[in-house]
C-alpha cells in the first residue's frame, strides 16, 4: 500500500550506509570536500564530529567508497565494543594480511607497519577511517596513536579519520586531539537542505511529484532539528500515515501527528542541534 499509493519503485528513506544513496547537502558536500583535503595532502588525523544521526557514518562509507573504487589503500573500522587485542587483527584483514587466529598483537602490529611502509614505497597514500572513537576503550585510542607511530619516515603516507559524537570529543583524549589536524564538524540541515533531501529521495525511487506539501516540510524541519537520520524517520512514517488517509500530499498534521506517536522529548532535540557549526 504505502509504495503502490506514493507511485514508488522502492522505500524512499530506508535507513542504511548505501553511498548510492548519499544526498549531497550543502553540510556534506562541504564536509566530504573537507575529507578528501585530509586524504590528498596525506595529513596525518582528521576529526569528524556531529550529532547523533548527523550523518558521520555515511560520509565514511562514502569517502571509503569513493577511495577503493581509486583503488586507494583504505580501511574502515567501527570501534564500538572492539578491543585493543581485536584492533590491529581487524586492521591486518582490511589491509588484506589475513591473520591468523591464534595471531599475536606483536605480529600483527609488524605486519601492518610492513603494509604502510610498502605502500608507501608504491607511493600509495594509505587511508584508515574509524568510527565512534569516542566510544572506544581507552586502550584502543592508545592503539591508534601506535599505529600513528608505525612509519616513522618523514615521507610517511598515512591518513586517519576519526567521528565522534560532538558533545564526545573531549572523550578522545587529549594526546589524538593534539595531533589532529583537522576538525570538521557537522551542522544540521536547514530547511533548503530538508527540501533538497525529500526530493531527492523521493526521485530514487520513482516519484516525480512533491509528496509534501510546504507546510508538511517545514513541520519536518523543525521537529527533527535538521538532524538527517530523524529528518529521515518521520518523513518514512508520515508517507505511511498519508498512504493510510489516501492523501494527495503528506500534510502538516499528519508530520504532526506520526511525530507525537513516537513520543519524542522536543525539548532534546533542540538542545541537540544547539551550538552545531560548520
Amino acid at each position: 500500500m504505502y509504495e503502490s499509493h506514493w507511485g514508488l519503485s522502492q522505500t524512499p528513506f530506508a535507513s542504511n550506509l548505501d553511498p548510492a544513496a548519499f544526498f549531497e547537502s550543502r553540510v556534506h558536500e562541504e564536509a566530504l570536500a573537507r575529507l578528501n583535503y585530509l586524504v590528498e595532502e596525506r595529513r596525518r588525523l582528521g576529526l569528524l564530529l556531529g550529532a547523533h544521526g548527523s550523518g558521520k557514518s555515511l560520509l565514511l562509507e562514502v569517502l571509503y567508497d569513493q577511495l577503493r573504487q581509486a583503488a586507494r589503500p583504505v580501511a574502515r573500522l567501527r570501534l564500538l565494543g572492539v578491543s585493543a587485542e581485536e584492533f590491529p587483527w581487524l586492521l591486518a584483514r582490511q589491509f588484506g594480511i589475513d591473520p591468523r587466529v591464534e595471531s599475536k598483537p606483536t605480529s600483527l602490529w609488524r605486519s601492518i607497519a610492513d603494509r604502510l611502509i610498502e605502500n608507501r614505497h608504491q607511493q600509495w597514500g594509505t587511508v584508515v577511517l574509524l568510527d565512534d572513537v569516542d566510544e572506544a576503550d581507552e586502550t584502543v585510542r592508545s592503539s591508534i596513536l601506535r599505529m600513528l607511530q608505525l612509519d616513522t619516515s618523514p615521507q610517511a603516507q598515512l591518513t586517519v579519520i576519526l567521528t565522534a559524537q560532538l558533545g564526545g570529543a573531549q572523550r578522545i583524549g587529549p594526546r589524538l586531539l593534539e595531533v589532529a589536524e583537522l576538525r570538521i564538524e557537522l551542522a544540521n540541515w536547514d530547511l533548503d537542505d530538508t527540501r533538497g533531501y525529500l526530493d531527492h529521495a523521493l526521485q530514487r525511487a520513482g516519484r516525480a511529484r512533491q509528496a509534501f506539501d510546504a507546510e508538511a516540510v517545514a513541520q519536518l524541519q523543525q521537529l527533527s532539528a535538521g538532524v538527517p537520520r530523524r529528518v529521515c524517520q518521520l518523513a518514512d512514517l508520515a508517507l505511511m500515515a498519508g498512504a493510510g488517509q489516501r492523501q494527495q500530499q503528506v500534510d502538516a498534521p499528519t508530520v504532526q501527528a506520526v511525530y507525537q506517536e513516537l513520543g519524542i522529548d522536543y525539548s532534546s532535540v533542540a538542545q541537540l542541534s544547539t551550538g552545531l557549526v560548520s
